[in-house]
């Protein structure tokens, strides 16, 4: 699984403080690992709506929105330092990943993405023949 990076994220975190508004959307940090058979992908995204959070799969790139409302848009800010907008993530997914069974979970402010690896990508036996007997040969494929 491979991730893309933004090295200007930062530059559009301090456009975004001094002109209030993101030049694009913001990044939500990411953990991801292999748990066995599954990948997991753990973004961090406290205070969003889940029925804001939009996930979407084209082709190998899963695509994850969401929205964070100011709470009282009106009220003077004291300080402003939580992010507020649309927030954006791409991955883009192998080949070996299952996406028609990927799953979602929103809890304690962490979207948690489970996506098993595919059958076809599992490491099987294989029979190999030979004159004199069977023996088996254990094939990894990806």
């Amino acid at each position: 699984m491979l991730m893309r990076t933004d090295p200007f994220r930062d530059l559009d975190r301090l456009a975004q403080a001094v002109f209030g508004t993101p030049a694009q959307p913001a990044m939500m940090p990411m953990d991801a690992y292999r748990d066995g058979d599954t990948f997991v992908v753990r973004l961090d995204v406290p205070g969003i709506d889940p029925g804001s959070i939009d996930l979407t799969v084209e082709r190998n790139v899963l695509t994850v929105h969401a929205e964070r409302t100011r709470p009282d848009p009106q009220a003077e800010r004291i300080a402003a330092e939580v992010s507020h907008g649309l927030f954006s993530r791409q991955l883009f997914l192998g080949d070996s990943l299952d996406v028609d069974h990927l799953t979602a979970d929103y809890t304690d402010g962490v979207l948690t993405l489970r996506l098993p690896v595919a059958e076809r990508a599992k490491p099987r036996r294989i029979e190999v023949q030979h004159t004199g007997g069977t023996r088996s040969v254990e094939a990894a494929t990806s």
